[in-house]
């Protein structure tokens, strides 16, 4: 019976007139800060103070079964907008967000998506306390680093505008959480997300972003100065086993990234494996602490999916602003 509550629910919701979604999707070419992305009427069914009067009013205009549906309906899943503070939502409850994703995302967009994430939260400097998983992305997709990048977030304003008629969700959050849909569409780990990221009305410091032209050393610094050890590092440069960048099957999330560097086919001569990774990943295998990790995640893809989930749920925490309790 639960389970027909909720899709009552869903429908009653879904109906309400004055439910509305004003979400609309706006680049720098075109930007204005009195913009807001993704701004949403709450639903309509709940009164400014929360009270339970104002759910059961909007039930009975509903008629008899939506009267049902609303009283039972707390037992099985909150009507209200979400509680603003960091534990409030248990990732096993973002399965509406992840829906919604799933409509909008295949396994030739991951890759793109994955570099989304990647760009919006790998501004962050612990020591200037900038940069992170804030959505900040929005206003920085004319920067030359981000260069292709307005598709993916086009692809995932399509998913954003649905779950917004339900409840209000940041660019930081949908970003972060398609991202780990987009790994295990690929065959990749699932990995939970906590949702509840707060977007940053500005965009970051530029020149934040590790360079493609870093050597190992270089790498680690930059990582060092995000809050990442030379461990996390290499987790996170597996994510480039996605795309075309000649590792593999580009759709297909596996070690093969780490096998392929061990490998280094870009030293023979002639033909396409010249072109094989960025000068940034080739760097990583002439790096004696980085090797060791490329060597145990191409001989153990258990260990890399385990460390790459570890890795980017750090990454999409890291330096995030969350709401607080009420």
């Amino acid at each position: 019976m639960s389970n027909t509550i909720a899709v009552d629910c869903w429908l009653l919701n879904s109906g309400v007139s004055s439910f509305t979604s004003t979400s609309k999707l706006y680049f720098p070419a075109n930007f204005s800060r009195t913009a807001h992305f993704g701004s949403n009427t709450i639903r309509a069914s709940a009164t400014t103070n929360g009270s339970s009067e104002g759910v059961i009013y909007k039930a009975l205009s509903c008629g008899r079964r939506a009267l049902l549906s609303m009283i039972t309906l707390p037992l099985v899943m909150p009507c209200e907008p979400i509680n603003n503070s960091v534990g409030a939502i248990p990732a096993d409850e973002s399965f509406r967000l992840r829906e919604e994703i799933r409509k909008v995302l295949s396994k030739g967009k991951a890759a793109g998506v994955l570099r989304l994430v990647f760009h919006d939260a790998g501004t962050f400097e612990i020591d200037e306390k900038t940069g992170g998983m804030n959505g900040s992305i929005v206003y920085e997709l004319d920067r030359p680093e981000n260069k292709g990048l307005k598709k993916s977030l086009k692809i995932l304003d399509k998913a954003k505008s649905q779950i917004d008629l339900v409840q209000s969700v940041s660019w930081a959050d949908i970003i972060a959480l398609a991202g780990a849909e987009a790994v295990s569409l690929c065959g990749g780990p699932s990995i939970p997300i906590q949702l509840g990221r707060i977007d940053s009305m500005v965009p970051d410091p530029e020149g934040k972003l590790p360079e493609e032209s870093l050597d190992a050393t270089s790498l680690k610094q930059c990582f060092e100065r995000k809050g990442f050890s030379t461990q996390e590092l290499v987790a996170l440069s597996g994510a480039h086993t996605l795309g075309s960048k000649g590792f593999g099957n580009p759709t297909v999330f596996d070690n093969e990234y780490f096998k392929i560097l061990m490998e280094k086919p870009w030293l023979s001569s002639g033909g396409m494996t010249s072109m094989v990774g960025l000068p940034s990943d080739r760097a990583l295998v002439e790096d004696d602490e980085c090797v060791g990790w490329i060597s145990k995640y191409a001989e153990d893809q258990s260990l890399f999916f385990d460390d790459f989930k570890n890795a980017y749920t750090k990454l999409v925490d890291t330096g995030a602003t969350w709401k607080k309790a009420l």
